[in-house]
């Protein structure tokens, strides 16, 4: 932008005429009071509150201080864009700076944290980082980046307006919180009141097989069936950037003796990730490694939406830790997985209980659809008022 483009009153600036980078310090933080400290993996992108820290009183070697107002900006990986607004004071990682207005007259301390997410000032900050593996950017640098300062009037009116904004997000944000957890807490009272009142069985008397993907090593392509491996599912989905893939050829002959479909239960038996169930809820031909379980279940005895929600319960995974062998790698033998004990009730049963679950996974599927257009309309705003 230059000069004649610039609305009345606005005027070009940079940032290190109107921010100060604060140099507070503590050599002692615990004997100076402070409780709690900040490094960058308590910051979440796009969210301008804190809300996880440690404790000082655990051992910590931070010495950069901060309060309350404050803006804390990630110098490491800047592309992970990651902003917070202090709401308490503490100590945080010498790779995040501690950055406040050099006179609330000329810019609105409100104002800082919006400005340092806007795409222009991520981008100078990126494009001035140094290093590959850990790529940082310096003061020096962030200094020098140029934008369009609003009079103080626009400056009040930009922030009413996206933190109205903001309070959208974050409200949604909470109510799909809220309820994740109502759905974790009727998952648990569930299979908690089945195990009291129904018979128990061990997980393979319900099913018609409990097995396990290939052993033998495929030959990959850089196309065509995905093949899973268990980071492919590790996190509760199904991550598609993480599969290799197989030839059309190949996944018939591995898929001779069994081929997964819908309505089936994957589990990840190997590694420092086991004990995680998966439904299979889609039509798509895939085939996976043997580090993966496959459960499948008898329709008459078991649903496997039940079976994937009891797996990933505290009754599931407390029998998926003890039966973990190695330490290294710690593997849930197929015996152990067919021998789980797991609660029966009768196929109505599990059917209203998986109802329920869809309906609250429909109005999550809603909460998180006005999240993401929210987060949209934020962004929008955020670049377009401060560009």
């Amino acid at each position: 932008m230059i000069e004649r483009d610039l609305k009345p009153g606005w005027r070009r600036v940079k940032f290190g005429d109107v921010v100060r980078l604060s140099k507070a310090r503590s050599q002692d933080p615990l004997a100076d009071g402070i409780e709690r400290y900040v490094g960058l993996e308590h910051l979440e992108p796009g969210d301008l509150r804190i809300r996880r820290w440690g404790s000082v009183a655990d051992g910590v070697t931070f010495t950069s201080v901060f309060q309350p107002g404050q803006v804390l900006f990630g110098k490491r990986r800047a592309y992970q864009r990651k902003v917070a607004v202090a709401d308490f004071s503490g100590v945080c990682s010498g790779d995040i700076y501690v950055l406040e207005t050099k006179d609330a007259q000329v810019l609105l301390p409100e104002l800082l944290p919006f400005i340092c997410q806007t795409d222009a000032f991520f981008d100078h900050a990126v494009g001035t980082s140094a290093g590959s593996l850990s790529p940082r950017t310096n003061w020096t640098s962030l200094a020098e980046f140029e934008y369009a300062l609003p009079p103080m009037n626009e400056q009040m009116r930009i922030v009413d307006l996206l933190g109205a904004i903001d309070e959208q997000v974050v409200s949604v944000a909470n109510a799909i919180d809220t309820l994740s957890q109502v759905k974790a807490a009727f998952v648990e009272k569930f299979i908690s009141a089945s195990s009291e009142s129904c018979p128990t069985i061990a997980l393979a008397e319900g099913c018609t097989r409990v097995t396990d993907g290939t052993h033998q090593p495929p030959t990959f392509t850089d196309h065509g069936i995905p093949f899973f491996l268990v980071k492919t599912i590790s996190s509760g989905f199904v991550d598609w950037t993480s599969t290799k893939f197989v030839s059309k050829e190949t996944y018939d002959e591995l898929t001779r003796r069994v081929r997964p479909k819908r309505g089936d239960v994957l589990y990840t038996a190997v590694g420092a990730t086991y004990g995680v169930a998966l439904l299979v809820d889609f039509d798509e031909a895939f085939v996976f490694q043997r580090h993966i379980a496959h459960i499948i279940p008898n329709p008459e005895k078991l649903i496997g939406r039940y079976v994937e929600e009891f797996l990933n319960s505290r009754a599931g995974k407390r029998q998926s830790d003890r039966c973990a062998i190695g330490s290294a790698q710690p593997t849930v033998t197929l015996k152990s997985l067919s021998s789980f004990k797991i609660p029966l009730p009768t196929i109505e049963e599990q059917k209203a209980f998986v109802a329920e679950l869809e309906s609250i996974a429909a109005a999550l599927g809603r909460l998180e659809g006005r999240l993401q257009s929210s987060t949209a309309i934020r962004a929008s705003a955020l670049n377009g008022v401060l560009l």
